[in-house]
């Protein structure tokens, strides 16, 4: 049975959860294998609305089993904020299980993230603040903290020594802040270890036995292909493998497993935070975007900045991660535009560029090559099948299927759980 990677192809906030939702019916285990709370899912059902930040979207389903892989940062204070705010909405959590090996945020951290962005200046990276960044950096250099040192308090304090240790000098020397005590942070993280215990497991084994009895799972990326720490718009990324390749790191289960890799990719184009973005606008239409889509941050209500579609970005999307099939979502947000552009191309100095460029500068001096597409007036948000579209919503999918590498096999056209036209099956 089959192991399905789903990811992000822009730069998050692609509506991931809602595509994981749709796959959640027909799956039994959702797996998260990157990222912590720095990012936000936010699925509707029943007229409910549902912002996930560090737990899976298949919580949210029943007899689906949520799994937090090897490969997430936990905040605990957030992870128990969010099961205690879906039990009291009648949403059962008791199926999640936690990776024993998963790294722990703590409290230190999130004071490190905060006060190193703000020393950066007009060179800051728009991070969350929410510690994502330095809990991945203890984690290679070898002094992050992961969820099974809860269990013995003896290696636990000798971790947090070890961490604070550096961490001290640089608060008081150099950001003139107060030393941290080991004690105050031990406090902390001790006080979640009887809660913690019973979500705790070898995920990487349970995953894998799961898939040896013919169990589905699917592994669900946070942020996106463009914020990868590696294939992103460096350094204006996040701290993980958001793309593909991260879901068999991040949860324990190798690469022959996964039989199908689907990315979710917005009718147009969002980014939060600082970095490249090439058909960004800064008029009323980007305006009507962000107002239309509703684009603020789930996380941290940040205005997103918006954009048209770059096909550039699609491609080379379902090139990083071997994309099977295409989810497009936000369909509906742009009807009634007389002419939709899409970027085709990228001039930079002159030169015409059909595929991402290799070099960041060259990202970051290029300007979008539009073509127009015809647009359309009619309310698609009731539309179940692809037939019923107006005829150039249907030109606009097939338009951007042709240019984006892999075929479109859902389109998003509302914000309802059931809004979405199925093109073709994402259960191999």
């Amino acid at each position: 049975m089959p192991g399905i990677v789903l990811v992000g192809a822009q730069w998050g906030d692609e509506g991931k959860g809602k595509a994981t939702d749709l796959l959640g019916r027909d799956v039994d285990y959702v797996v998260k294998f990157n990222g912590g709370n720095n990012a936000g899912h936010t699925v509707v059902i029943g007229g409910q609305t549902y912002a996930l930040h560090l737990l899976p979207s298949g919580i949210l389903t029943p007899g689906v089993t949520p799994v937090i892989g090897n490969g997430v940062v936990v905040d605990l204070e957030v992870l128990f904020s969010e099961l205690r705010a879906l039990e009291n909405r009648g949403i059962d959590t008791s199926r999640l299980v936690l990776s024993s090996n998963a790294h722990l945020i703590p409290s230190y951290n999130r004071t490190m993230d905060k006060v190193t962005e703000r020393f950066l200046g007009k060179r800051q990276i728009g991070t969350t603040g929410r510690g994502i960044g330095p809990t991945y950096a203890d984690k290679m250099q070898r002094v992050g903290l992961r969820v099974q040192d809860l269990f013995d308090s003896s290696i636990l304090r000798q971790k947090v020594e070890g961490a604070l240790m550096q961490k001290n000098h640089l608060l008081v020397k150099v950001y003139n802040r107060r030393a941290i005590s080991v004690d105050e942070v031990l406090d902390e993280l001790e006080a979640y270890a009887d809660r913690v215990r019973p979500l705790v497991a070898d995920t990487a084994m349970l995953l894998n036995d799961a898939l040896d009895r013919g169990a589905t799972v699917l592994f669900e990326g946070g942020q996106a292909t463009m914020l990868d720490v590696d294939h992103g718009t460096y350094p204006f990324v996040t701290s993980s493998n958001a793309t593909a390749g991260g879901a068999c790191t991040g949860s324990g289960v190798g690469p022959k497993r996964i039989d199908r890799v689907v990315a979710v990719i917005k009718a147009y184009a969002t980014r939060v935070g600082a970095g490249p973005f090439v058909t960004e606008l800064h008029d009323a239409d980007g305006e009507r975007l962000r107002e239309a889509g509703r684009e603020y941050g789930v996380t941290t209500g940040r205005p997103r900045r918006c954009g048209w579609y770059d096909a550039l970005v699609a491609r080379y999307a379902a090139r990083i991660n071997g994309v099977t099939d295409f989810v497009l979502t936000k369909l509906d947000v742009l009807t009634g535009r007389d002419k939709i552009p899409v970027c085709v191309a990228y001039d930079v100095g002159g030169s015409v560029h059909r595929e991402l460029p290799a070099s960041q500068s060259d990202i970051h001096h290029a300007r979008p090559v539009y073509e127009y597409l015809p647009g359309w007036d009619e309310d698609i948000s009731r539309s179940r099948s692809f037939k019923q579209l107006p005829p150039n919503a249907q030109a606009y999918v097939t338009a951007v299927e042709e240019l984006s590498g892999a075929r479109i096999s859902v389109v998003g056209v509302g914000a309802a759980r059931d809004a979405i036209i199925q093109r073709h099956s994402l259960i191999p």
